[in-house]
């Protein structure tokens, strides 16, 4: 005699399989098997794994669970820097697809990685894209010798430095990208 209902459902564990995949969910985009190939996802994942390796209950958990969502909300806010610059330069519709790499990313001219690094080695000095602790990823390198390919890394180097500027008497910029100066 078979039962009523039958537990073969395979969409029974979709909801395991989605909190799973965003547990293990490194950078932005769900499901992406190449997420761990870069150096700074390689630590975020080795966190996690650490993490799960430890009693939920204890002190070592709960500050490697902050470390985690730390680094997540900080790199969110990275990527959200870079997408707001792009969309202002004109790329709304592109903007996602720019920011997206993944291991099967190429450079699209091999001689413009010098010109990428000096512009994201500018960038990371003379602009607050990035927060003051922030290690540089090779995922921005990406995207920056992306820029270059399309003539768009200036601009966009430009308007980072009058959108997030460097200044320590400068308070963030308004929506219309004039300075807000402190008393």
């Amino acid at each position: 005699m078979s039962p009523l209902c039958s537990n073969n459902n395979p969409y029974a564990s979709f909801g395991a399989t989605l909190a799973r995949d965003e547990e293990q969910n490194l950078w932005s985009t769900p499901h992406d098997v190449t997420h761990t190939e870069a150096d700074d996802d390689r630590v975020l994942y080795n966190m996690i794994v650490g993490r799960s390796q430890l009693d939920k209950d204890s002190e070592e958990w709960q500050k490697l669970n902050y470390d985690i969502y730390t680094l997540r909300q900080t790199r969110k806010e990275v990527r959200s820097r870079w997408k707001h610059i792009l969309e202002d330069l004109g790329f709304q519709k592109e903007a996602d697809s720019l920011l997206s790499v993944t291991k099967l990313s190429i450079v699209s001219d091999s001689q413009n990685m010098s010109k990428a690094r000096d512009i994201l080695l500018k960038l990371s000095e003379e602009t607050n894209i990035f927060p003051t602790s922030w290690e540089l990823s090779e995922r921005y390198l990406f995207v920056v010798d992306r820029l270059i390919a399309l003539d768009a890394a200036d601009e966009f180097f430009k308007l980072a430095s009058v959108v997030y500027p460097k200044r320590a008497s400068m308070e963030r910029v308004d929506e219309k990208y004039a300075p807000v100066m402190t008393p």
